[in-house]
């Protein structure tokens, strides 16, 4: 099992001992790992990501002195893409350097090393090359980083909560902290068992975001709260406490989407799912 990110000196030991594969960014890295050898690493190369790795200039020379360690095993050779979801152009050009710096290396040290750069975006959208390994995230759970690619996946998350009240409120009253919406009219609210301690976002109040009620939209009103929100259920006929509500997911013919929640609340979709707290009881079927 690969580690992706880089490790602490106090974490070494143990990623050594439990036969993890640790990403090395430096020489420096790699021999301290050897004195705990023997290791097997991902040798990562910086070619515009700019948060680790080798950078790329630098890499074939390192490369060599890593290789000639004695308790070190390269398994693979790794770069990261910044804007796969973003500027197709230069991932392109990412991706050529990539592979111009994979083929010098593997000629002057032959070795049976695996490469791979390509994440849920660049396997949708950037094959081939593919190299040896593709490292899909986000498209595990039927999300695509690039919406022209959904129509392929499909969402296999849904997030779900309850209704734990539901009251008539007059024309006028006021919904939740800041005061910031009022009722235009008579209308029928629903207090929620969730909020932002169970990491859906506080940035979704009051902007048209909705959950969905026995398959209908119903509007967010009011500021989410840490444990509680509201919404409003004045068209839904029957409404009990207790009935399920999607926050994210699909009820008969509406859905929700993940990128739905992602733009209104404006942030990304990797952390509208990432987030989602761990008090939120998971059911894997």
């Amino acid at each position: 099992m690969a580690i992706l990110g880089p490790a602490t000196p106090k974490e070494r030991s143990i990623i050594a001992q439990r036969r993890f594969i640790p990403t090395i960014s430096s020489l420096e890295e790699a021999q301290a790992f050897n004195q705990l050898g023997p290791v097997s690493i991902n040798f990562k190369i910086d070619t515009g990501m700019g948060r680790m790795g080798v950078v790329e200039k630098e890499a074939r020379e390192v490369f060599k002195r890593v290789a000639e360690l004695p308790n070190i095993d390269i398994h693979s050779l790794s770069t990261h893409m910044p804007v796969s979801n973003e500027d197709a152009k230069f991932t392109r050009g990412q991706l050529v350097r990539f592979r111009r710096i994979i083929e010098q290396i593997r000629a002057e040290v032959p070795g049976s090393y695996r490469a791979h750069v390509l994440q849920s975006a660049g396997t949708l959208a950037f094959n081939p090359p593919t190299f040896e390994i593709v490292r899909a995230g986000i498209m595990l759970y039927g999300i695509s980083p690039l919406p022209e690619f959904q129509k392929l996946l499909k969402p296999v998350m849904t997030w779900k909560t309850r209704i734990v009240l539901i009251r008539d409120m007059p024309k006028g009253s006021s919904i939740s902290y800041g005061r910031t919406f009022i009722t235009p009219r008579k209308m029928q609210i629903a207090t929620l068992s969730a909020g932002y301690a169970d990491g859906y976002p506080w940035h979704l109040s009051n902007r048209g975001a909705a959950a969905l009620v026995r398959g209908q939209r119903c509007a967010l009103v009011g500021r989410v709260t840490m444990d509680l929100m509201m919404i409003d259920v004045s068209n839904i006929d029957n409404v009990q406490v207790g009935d399920e509500v999607v926050l994210m997911g699909r009820d008969g013919s509406e859905e929700i989407s993940a990128g739905e929640l992602a733009e209104k609340a404006g942030t990304i979709t990797w952390e509208i799912i990432t987030r989602i707290g761990a008090r939120v009881r998971r059911v894997y079927i």
